[in-house]
């Protein structure tokens, strides 16, 4: 499983008003989308439908390649209906928890876990589907789900040339962050290399 992300070369991934901030050139953005043509689905959390309502399909001026199932994790079925995940340019999954009764036009729909999703849950849904290879980005909660429960394999970073800042900026990973050292993610280094204006940082997941 694939952790992908573009942040500022101060860790932030959008303005402190939160309003979606492109950090990703060129390069970087057909790097994505080939990456996406490669795996067999590609998640985000609700936020990030709510806040920058992405098509999560593959461009061909990209890449080409099929279109990998959209999966949205929504405990509490927010997603609009007429979010652009829910068009019929490729398969969709929609997320929710055991309690959530709320379905949704053009996506099937998964209930696991009780106040939240059971990430471990999903996974093995998705693998018993056929899902092998998953990519994940975003957003900022979602992502530390999956690297503070140790489920991503890599991390694929994009550090863009410029800084943000702010107190309140948000940050590549959210949610309530390590509380104890034995709580980090920590990560090995595989390879640096420069990519368009930034820099591509690649990374094994230690566990």
């Amino acid at each position: 499983m694939i952790v992908n992300f573009a942040m500022s070369v101060d860790g932030k991934i959008a303005l402190p008003t939160r309003k979606q901030t492109r950090i990703s050139d060129e390069e970087d953005l057909r790097r994505v989308h080939q990456l996406r043509a490669t795996c067999d689905a590609v998640l985000v959390g609700v936020g990030t439908i709510l806040a920058d309502n992405p098509k999560l399909t593959v461009k061909p001026e990209y890449a080409t390649g099929r279109n990998p199932l959209r999966v949205v994790l929504d405990s509490e079925g927010r997603t609009p209906e007429d979010a652009e995940v829910l068009n019929r340019a490729a398969p969709t999954l929609v997320v929710t928890t055991v309690d959530c009764t709320k379905t949704f036009p053009n996506a099937q729909v998964a209930r696991l876990g009780k106040d939240s999703v059971d990430l471990r849950a999903l996974l093995d849904y998705l693998g018993e589907n056929g899902i092998k290879r998953l990519l994940v980005e975003g957003g900022e909660e979602v992502l530390w789900s999956f690297l503070h429960e140790r489920l991503a394999d890599e991390v694929k970073v994009f550090v863009g040339s410029m800084v943000i800042g702010g107190r309140t900026s948000p940050t590549a990973a959210g949610g309530s962050g390590a509380q104890t050292l034995e709580e980090i993610a920590h990560l090995k280094l595989e390879s640096a290399k420069p990519l368009g204006t930034g820099v591509l940082l690649e990374y094994r997941v230690v566990r």
